[in-house]
């Protein structure tokens, strides 16, 4: 029996299980795949406090190696439900391994939506990208693609336009569904362009990772090549968060019906990170979700008795 299970490995739930530990709660992190989630994409990380720069697999290290320290058990194990019981939780996993402790966080996290693209995961880091914020001066003054015409790609192009030489929006719609206020602040911008019905077909790659594109428009037909060193993708994100719809109300959209409480319906059980619904994703709201949520969990533990 644990005090706290901390489901997922990203930056969330090692924030969380921190927290929990250093008020003297014993916990269980579970992750599925790889620690530290989405950041692990990232070879250079320039925004994250104390470090000048560090890459995503390092930060996501050291986080792993301070919650080892301070006493965290660790299993590589991708749960698949959470059971609210009278005294306990029980946590289920995809190879019949059952866990219990008194109370449950989720930090699952959220994927990317990818083009479906061959050679796509590879290029990852080294040249594709999703996110501007983060990755967005390791091209200035490059050509850059934006694939997607909603308001996260119409954003995304925006904050690309004042480092990069050239945006190209690339939606596969004959039209951006973005918002008109984003589109009319682009379209003042003599470094973007926006291309509409046009869809990638392929990944061109030289020396250096991504060099170009080959793309279709959808009315006509015709193909032709795009030279670019870096693409961002933009077509959305996407919650996991369906086998805890029982435990946690969920959006329409499939995250986390939760405020900055980390709160859910069902006592004992809090949801961090990503996978809640919240207007910003960064690696440090991650950590703040998790830290509020291990407080919450630490304050019903305490309460409990």
């Amino acid at each position: 029996m644990y005090d706290v299970i901390v489901v997922g490995g990203g930056p969330a739930g090692m924030s969380a299980a921190l927290y929990t530990l250093r008020n003297g709660k014993t916990v269980l992190l579970l992750e599925k795949t790889t620690f530290g989630g989405q950041m692990t994409h990232s070879p250079k990380i320039e925004n994250y406090p104390s470090f000048l720069q560090v890459s995503g697999n390092e930060l996501a290290e050291k986080m792993l190696d301070q919650i080892i320290s301070q006493g965290a058990d660790i299993e590589l194990e991708q749960v698949i439900s959470v059971e609210d019981g009278p005294e306990f939780k029980t946590v289920r996993t995809d190879s019949g391994s059952c866990f219990e402790g008194r109370t449950v966080i989720l930090a699952t996290g959220v994927r990317h939506r990818m083009l479906g693209l061959e050679g796509e995961e590879n290029l990852v880091g080294e040249g594709i990208s999703y996110c501007a914020v983060c990755d967005g001066d390791f091209y200035f003054d490059q050509v850059v693609c934006v694939a997607g015409g909603g308001n996260s790609a119409l954003q995304e192009a925006l904050l690309l336009a004042d480092s990069c030489k050239n945006v190209i929006i690339l939606q596969d719609l004959p039209h951006c569904t973005g918002e008109q206020k984003l589109l009319e602040l682009l379209r003042k911008r003599p470094n973007v362009r926006i291309r509409t019905s046009i869809r990638i077909l392929s990944l061109c790659t030289g020396e250096h990772g991504l060099c170009g594109l080959e793309v279709e428009n959808t009315l006509t037909g015709d193909r032709s090549h795009i030279d670019c060193q870096g693409l961002f993708v933009a077509i959305g994100l996407i919650p996991e968060n369906e086998p805890f719809a029982n435990v946690a109300r969920l959006t329409e959209r499939g995250y986390f019906d939760s405020g900055e409480d980390c709160l859910t319906r069902t006592p004992g059980i809090f949801v961090a990170g990503d996978c809640r619904n919240k207007s910003v994703r960064q690696i440090t709201t991650a950590c703040a979700d998790g830290a509020i949520a291990a407080l919450a969990a630490c304050h019903y533990l305490d309460t409990q008795g």
